[in-house]
């Protein structure tokens, strides 16, 4: 029998134990996290994904502060805030919503951010010190931590003996993700665009994590059977089922033909993308504890 992960079961979970951390911080004598959130311009996907992290924050205790700027705002402005949020010392996070407007370039941005208050886990600070085994010090980017949650589900902490193929090798996903499957003892591949035959590499792996953004590209006959799949795209296809000029959400991997292969597999939606949020809220209760002199809660 198949195991259909439920991301939203585990990210509940992350929300629970990161509310009590919070409460902790507070009965302790110390004041409550502080997140603020910068976004730049009116795009209404993004705005969605701000409410939602706002509202989250709020739900775990936070004093969460959102800072709304005007698309024209320019690239000196939006440094300079991220440098006042940097110097504030009620704010323990910055998460600045990418992507920014076309005129501003967002990786000085991203890089202006204490890597302590990088809660996003993109500073090249945390990166180095993920690719080097330190996670006891750093931040870990969202989506790979939150993925990590759900194989661990499955597996343990320990995957000494099992194979990992992570498809897509992007700074924002494939990298970090290989290097926690690493720190976990697993084998990993990195199978991207110029892998000389992916299906072959994919039969040979225990984990299967895709993350490419193509939808529906592994297929049945790519899982070695008992395979656990963790699927990190979010694509949207033509439902004409549902309707004329209709649209839903599938993910990288052909979920009703593969599940039955697999031993474990995660949806789209419902799979990896609510722990993202979850684990930002984690990062943020991290951050908050070392800040404060205390020891930080794991995840």
């Amino acid at each position: 029998m198949t195991t259909v992960i439920d991301g939203k079961a585990a990210a509940a979970s992350v929300i629970e134990a990161v509310t009590s951390a919070a409460t902790t911080l507070k009965t302790s004598g110390h004041r409550k996290p502080g997140l603020a959130v910068v976004i730049v311009g009116d795009d209404p996907a993004s705005h969605a994904y701000v409410g939602a992290k706002s509202r989250m924050a709020k739900q775990c205790g936070f004093n969460s502060i959102q800072h709304t700027l005007p698309e024209k705002t320019s690239q000196e402005q939006l440094m300079t805030l991220v440098a006042s949020l940097n110097a504030d010392p009620e704010i323990d996070g910055i998460l600045v919503q990418l992507p920014l407007p076309k005129h501003l370039d967002s990786e000085p941005v991203i890089q202006s951010i204490l890597p302590e208050k990088d809660v996003d886990g993109l500073h090249i600070v945390n990166a180095g010190k993920l690719a080097t085994g330190d996670l006891k010090t750093g931040l870990l980017s969202c989506t790979p931590a939150g993925a990590m949650i759900l194989v661990r589900q499955i597996h343990g902490g320990d995957l000494s003996g099992l194979n990992a193929l992570v498809i897509g090798r992007s700074n924002l996903f494939g990298k970090p993700m290989a290097q926690l499957l690493l720190n976990a003892n697993a084998t990993v591949t990195i199978g991207h665009s110029r892998s000389r035959d992916l299906p072959e590499l994919a039969r040979q792996a225990d984990i299967l994590v895709a993350a490419v953004g193509r939808a529906e590209m592994v297929k049945a006959d790519w899982l070695k059977p008992g395979a656990t799949v963790i699927d990190v795209g979010i694509n949207r296809v033509a439902a004409p089922e549902k309707g004329e000029g209709k649209f839903k959400l599938v993910g990288d991997v052909a979920f009703a033909e593969c599940k039955p292969v697999a031993k474990a597999i995660s949806p789209v939606p419902g799979g990896v993308g609510p722990m993202t949020i979850a684990m930002l809220m984690a990062n943020t209760v991290i951050a908050a504890h070392r800040r404060a002199g205390m020891t930080a809660p794991r995840f």
